[in-house]
């Protein structure tokens, strides 16, 4: 694998953490604190991709091209970020809302920039207006990533869930099998069996037999009942 293959795979992969931790951040339920978290993500992320493709960090020149290239995600974000007040399902499907344009916003922005950082460009050359229309093809295809991460992430979830609960039923029935056993009335010839064991084994212990002796007696019980 080449160089650029390898950092074209690392950049991936910080785009892709980034817009998990996106759409955490998404989540949180207090207003307006999901956006600037959201935001300092999307900053840590173009840091980041900066450090791989060798380009120095301007934290200021980084936030105003956030800012430019985000403005219309921003309102969206702002009226998902409101829907979380309303009790119960607002929350919920605000939280959702928040939760996939936060990280279909963030793949966006992470795509624009590791096109632009390939084809030899810097963050002090961005052109946001030139890119903006990029950055909004990315932000639809960003939409279904972050839906499908969203879809895994419950499916893994509920698998998890479910083997949980195999698990806990599993036990259950393997302690009430044990328990079962254990209070089951042993029959006339199992007390019989029990009692010529413990006879035989204190002659053992007394040494009258050998332990050799002990276990050909033993084994001539068991396989007689």
């Amino acid at each position: 694998m080449n160089d650029n293959s390898e950092r074209s795979k690392h950049a991936e992969t910080i785009i892709r953490n980034h817009v998990i931790w996106s759409m955490g951040a998404g989540l949180i339920p207090v207003l307006v604190a999901d956006i600037f978290a959201v935001s300092a993500l999307q900053l840590d992320m173009i840091r980041q991709l900066c450090r791989v493709y060798n380009v120095n960090f301007s934290e200021t020149q980084g936030k105003a091209i956030v800012t430019s290239l985000t403005s219309s995600t921003i309102a969206r974000l702002t009226a998902g970020s409101i829907v979380k007040l309303m009790p119960v399902i607002g929350s919920i499907i605000g939280g959702v809302t928040v939760s996939v344009f936060a990280g279909a916003s963030t793949y966006a922005l992470g795509q624009v920039f590791k096109k632009h950082f390939e084809s030899g460009g810097t963050i002090l050359d961005f052109d946001p207006a030139r890119l903006k229309k990029l950055y909004k093809q990315q932000f639809e295809k960003g939409k279904k990533v972050a839906e499908q991460l969203r879809r895994d992430d419950k499916a893994r979830k509920e698998a998890e869930e479910a083997e949980r609960k195999a698990q806990e039923a599993a036990a259950r029935a393997a302690k009430e099998a044990a328990e079962a056993e254990e209070n089951q009335p042993l029959a006339p010839e199992g007390k019989d069996v029990i009692a010529r064991l413990r006879e035989i084994a204190r002659l053992r212990d007394d040494g009258v037999i050998s332990e050799e002796e002990f276990q050909e007696m033993k084994q001539k019980l068991i396989r007689e009942f």
